[in-house]
């Protein structure tokens, strides 16, 4: 299998917790990837190995056929459930800030920057402080930041939460068009862990995409959703 991502017999553990027992999983290039499981099963932690925010305790991790280092950081877009944008600062300068973290140099990131906001329909909170935003405002913030440096892997925990309808569309269709990045690795927490919540999410955003016409058809699906819902 070529994969983007693989993640090798890997343990976390904490004091008197077990967080990952021996966990092994492959994702395809080219592939949206799904984590499902409830509180405490570990997907988090499992997300924080993979961008080496926590070390395993065994185990490895190998990105586009390599042992993971700390330089892969420019390489993987990582998009945690809990925000982290500073309250006080404007919302441009912070996206600035964000991008050279992650090796743009200002102007490229400033023009990067412009783009999306326009496209994610924020241009005009360039200079409002964060603490402005509503939540989904800030989560549009953060999933630009993400995406930003154009990494080869995406990983979204909880992506969705906190948008209404309309929004969560837009940010799928711009998960698989706007973004150059061609793998996904998504984070879900379903509220019941069996029926047609749990089916839902396996059939949307779990499916892998084996080839362009596949991804291409999921895109004019969610268009015609987005459109659907505009309409009524």
């Amino acid at each position: 299998m070529d994969s983007i991502l693989s993640v090798q017999h890997v343990t976390k553990s904490y004091t008197g917790h077990v967080a990952l027992d021996d966990v092994s999983l492959e994702v395809p290039r080219g592939s949206v990837y799904g984590l499902l499981g409830p509180n405490g099963a570990g997907k988090t932690t499992l997300i924080r190995v993979i961008n080496r925010i926590t070390l395993a305790d065994q185990g490895r991790v190998m990105l586009d056929g390599k042992e993971i280092t700390v330089d892969d950081i420019f390489h993987i877009g990582y998009m945690p459930e809990e925000r982290g944008l500073y309250k006080k600062m404007r919302v441009g300068e912070q996206a600035i800030f964000f991008a050279r973290l992650k090796g743009l140099d200002r102007r490229d990131a400033e023009k990067r920057l412009r783009q999306w906001f326009e496209r994610l329909d924020i241009s005009d909170w360039w200079n409002r402080k964060v603490e402005d935003l509503s939540k989904g405002m800030a989560q549009k913030v953060q999933f630009i930041s993400t995406v930003l440096h154009e990494p080869k892997l995406l990983i979204f925990d909880e992506p969705f939460s906190g948008f209404d309808p309309i929004n969560a569309n837009l940010l799928k269709v711009a998960m698989l068009l706007d973004t150059t990045t061609e793998e996904l690795v998504l984070g879900y927490r379903p509220v019941q862990m069996e029926g047609p919540g749990l089916e839902d999410v396996r059939e949307e955003y779990t499916e892998r995409m084996t080839n362009l016409e596949k991804r291409i058809s999921d895109l004019e699906k969610l268009v015609c959703t987005l459109e659907e819902t505009i309409a009524t």
